[in-house]
């Protein structure tokens, strides 16, 4: 199997996360300049095979686009067509920023690089890769805890 590639898409900076090649877990891969962001993606496939792109779908909690959907949109369609061979998917991203700045301040991680927004939008782009996974791939055996994958519908 390959890799699934999770995108939290900003003006300024653009969180990637990354599956397993069997697709059992979703982690943060890095934070990349957005404008820097289609040379690395080109980089990173040509030296690691992935699947698909999951590119989170910025949504208010009503459920109208954000301010920045139309340049989230026109990335995914330039993902599409520098990528003709790779499926585009998008994942509805709410809330995704906040709880990974939940999870940051859990973590125990001193304020100093609590400050660093750099995780923040790495692990946001983990949490919408997982939510993609969650809904197409994994299923959760509520009895044993136990993570099992789906027959994929998707990539």
């Amino acid at each position: 199997m390959s890799r699934i590639l999770g995108i939290d898409f900003g003006l300024k900076r653009t969180g990637l996360a990354v599956t397993d090649p069997l697709r059992i877990i979703a982690s943060a891969l890095t934070t990349v300049p957005t404008a820097e962001v289609l040379d690395f993606l080109k980089k990173y496939c040509a030296a690691e095979e992935v699947e698909c792109f999951v590119v989170g779908l910025p949504l208010h909690l009503d459920g109208n686009p954000a301010q920045i959907a139309p340049q989230a949109d026109a990335f995914a369609e330039r993902l599409r067509q520098l990528f003709p061979e790779k499926s585009v998917f998008r994942q509805d991203e709410r809330n995704t920023s906040n709880q990974a700045k939940q999870i940051i301040l859990q973590s125990g991680i001193k304020k100093q690089k609590r400050r660093d927004k750099t995780l923040v939008d790495k692990i946001a782009a983990a949490l919408i890769l997982e939510q993609y996974m969650e809904e197409h791939h994994w299923k959760f055996d509520l009895a044993s805890g136990e993570r099992n994958l789906k027959e994929a519908k998707y990539c």
